[in-house]
């Protein structure tokens, strides 16, 4: 594989592959190795998929797909030949690798720092992209201003990060895709709504990247025909509305749909709503009830020694949540000490339902 002349890693730039290789090494292990098989004969990479939703597998995919993935996003965001951008995400997963594909390919000045929660605490240097988690994005805030667009994924963006979010000069996107489309098919503003024209009514929807077709199945789940990034077409668990041919609205996971009594939750929206009175890592999720089907519940991390002030709180909090219907009140509280997560931090939902004992 070529790689763009422009391209730099660190401050350095390079004259072949093999610089750029030997020059990882001082960086990381896992960026040198990425590489190496970046700049090798097969046609295709091994990626590792999260395991959020199901067991982590791993599945090849074309390097012609991270090559369409990295323009794509490139055309998207207007970010052209020489833009300045911050690599704090783990190369072994898909976000990362995408980040040293785009800058390969696009010809990106590209510095790469150690992974952890706050990437810029002892950076001032500007930039003009990265990409985060949502904790990192939190823990950013105060200088997240330092870099002009950030996509963000990995897990869902609180209503309460949202609001911080409004009085920053970023431009902040949440993305949607997988690691079967190559990171994201998708993005969504978080922020900076208004447009020289006024509101622009459709930016809190996902909107489609170049290259890419989406339509539902009968289970209102969404199909993704994106042939530049996949060779197959994609059938999804996610719950959507298609607002246009190019945007949709995320209204969470099939297999998470709760029926109480007949009414369909959806607990991802429920979530957002609750994560405005709630500081904690939570959840919703429905369990075995004999009038209902299934019945709402609310699992909230904590120390049992914060348990009682959390639910004189709650009890206060929830009654003014207008946004909440008397359907997507939770009936009974859980308390556990930790979730049980995947090695990228994302909630395992199931198996830490598996960890509750239910009194019904």
């Amino acid at each position: 594989m070529n790689f763009h002349k422009s391209f730099q890693l660190n401050g350095r730039a390079f004259a072949t592959s093999n610089e750029i290789i030997d020059f990882s090494n001082e960086i990381s292990l896992e960026v040198s190795l990425f590489l190496k098989d970046w700049f090798s004969e097969n046609r295709s990479i091994d990626v590792n998929t999260s395991g959020s939703t199901g067991v982590p597998k791993t599945i090849a995919i074309k390097k012609e797909f991270f090559i369409n993935s990295a323009l794509s996003t490139a055309e998207f965001l207007d970010l052209k030949e020489g833009t300045a951008a911050l690599m704090c995400l783990p190369p072994k997963y898909i976000a990362g690798k995408m980040m040293l594909v785009r800058a390969l390919v696009l010809g990106w000045h590209l510095d790469v720092v150690s992974t952890k929660s706050n990437p810029l605490e002892n950076n001032d240097k500007t930039y003009d992209f990265s990409a985060m988690v949502p904790l990192q994005l939190e823990l950013s805030l105060l200088k997240i201003d330092l870099i002009k667009k950030v996509i963000v994924g990995g897990g869902a963006v609180s209503s309460k990060l949202q609001e911080k979010l409004q009085g920053v000069k970023s431009e902040v996107f949440a993305t949607y895709g997988m690691t079967e489309t190559v990171t994201h098919i998708a993005l969504k503003k978080l922020n900076h709504f208004t447009t020289s024209d006024g509101v622009d009514t459709l930016a809190s929807f996902y909107q489609l990247l170049p290259n890419v077709r989406i339509y539902k199945d009968t289970r209102n789940c969404l199909v993704i025909d994106a042939p530049k990034v996949s060779q197959e077409i994609i059938l999804t668990n996610d719950v959507v509305d298609l607002i246009s041919d190019r945007h949709f609205e995320w209204l969470g996971r099939f297999d998470n749909v709760i029926n109480s009594g007949g009414i369909k939750l959806h607990p991802e929206k429920i979530e957002e709503k609750l994560s405005k009175i709630i500081e904690q890592r939570f959840f919703v999720a429905g369990i075995p009830d004999a009038l209902l089907g299934e019945k709402l519940i609310l699992i909230v991390e904590l120390e049992s020694n914060n348990v009682s002030n959390f639910q004189q709180l709650f009890s206060e909090s929830i009654k003014n949540l207008s946004t909440l219907s008397k359907y997507e009140i939770p009936k009974n509280v859980r308390f556990l000490k930790a979730f049980v997560e995947t090695e990228t931090k994302k909630i395992q939902r199931s198996k830490t339902l598996d960890l509750i004992v239910f009194i019904n």
